[in-house]
């Protein structure tokens, strides 16, 4: 089932299977279409949601400021559209971000939490790897007012590039990105680009009640593995799991690996 909000309040979204909820909050410049190896493994066992964050794909019309607070009311929003009190989430790089926010600011709506290929502050100080602050053409450390002037068409072949690891992944997806670059909706996603930049968590995790899950592969060369090893060392309990070798797309060229470990986590037998 696919759908979006009649008033435009409500992002684009789908949903899969039944059961317990499920919510998939994508990444950087993602789309809920690139949910489709979790989706297929996933719907068997939950009721599986999957949406366009503010700015991208079939939610570019949600109107207002792109930042990870609007983020988080739009996924909320999405939540009561469909009279979904509580869920498990699962947030994947700026999704995980978004997800954070949701299981600090409104616990009450997170059964468990899934943080995936993901961090606690965006500057770069606390694990995110040189490939990223490079590709913005920014210094390690830069901050929001350093992304003004970025040009998103240029660095996304660059960033897609860096988000794999396997060659013939990474042939075809600088090539696709190369295509896609002339096509893409240059103002969200340089919006979700600062929105990314300016968090910081890492003060406000420890708070996180819901059971976690901090799961990254250890070759990932946009956000260093050692941003989940902080992301679990300051959130309560909460397990790490690090796949041997995975990029920061591990959810897509590990997806056997990835599905299973977020299926053990959540239960499933």
């Amino acid at each position: 089932m696919e759908g979006a909000g009649a008033d435009s309040t409500i992002p684009s979204y789908r949903v899969d299977g039944k059961g317990q909820p499920l919510v998939l909050i994508m990444g950087l410049g993602g789309r809920k279409e690139n949910w489709k190896p979790q989706v297929r493994a996933f719907k068997r066992y939950f009721r599986v949601i999957s949406f366009d964050n503010r700015g991208v794909g079939g939610s570019s019309y949600l109107s207002g400021p792109i930042t990870i607070g609007a983020m988080v009311g739009d996924t909320l929003a999405l939540l009561d559209h469909l009279g979904i009190d509580g869920a498990h989430i699962l947030g994947y790089s700026l999704g995980g971000i978004v997800a954070q926010e949701i299981a600090i600011s409104h616990p009450e709506r997170v059964s468990k939490l899934v943080l995936a290929s993901t961090m606690a502050v965006g500057d770069g100080s606390h694990g995110s790897a040189e490939g990223l602050p490079k590709a913005l053409g920014l210094k390690q450390g830069g901050g929001q007012q350093d992304l003004e002037g970025v040009d998103a068409r240029r660095i996304m072949p660059v960033l897609a590039d860096l988000a794999f690891n396997k060659w013939y992944y990474r042939l075809v997806i600088r090539f696709l990105a190369r295509l896609q670059a002339q096509h893409i909706e240059l103002e969200g996603l340089t919006g979700q680009f600062t929105a990314a930049a300016g968090v910081n968590t890492l003060d406000r995790v420890g708070s996180i009640q819901a059971s976690t899950l901090v799961l990254t592969g250890t070759d990932d060369r946009l956000i260093d593995a050692s941003a989940s090893r902080v992301l679990a060392s300051r959130i309560p309990h909460a397990k790490l799991v690090m796949i041997e070798g995975g990029s920061h797309s591990v959810a897509i060229e590990m997806r056997g690996r990835f599905n299973q470990a977020v299926l053990d986590f959540l239960g499933v037998e």
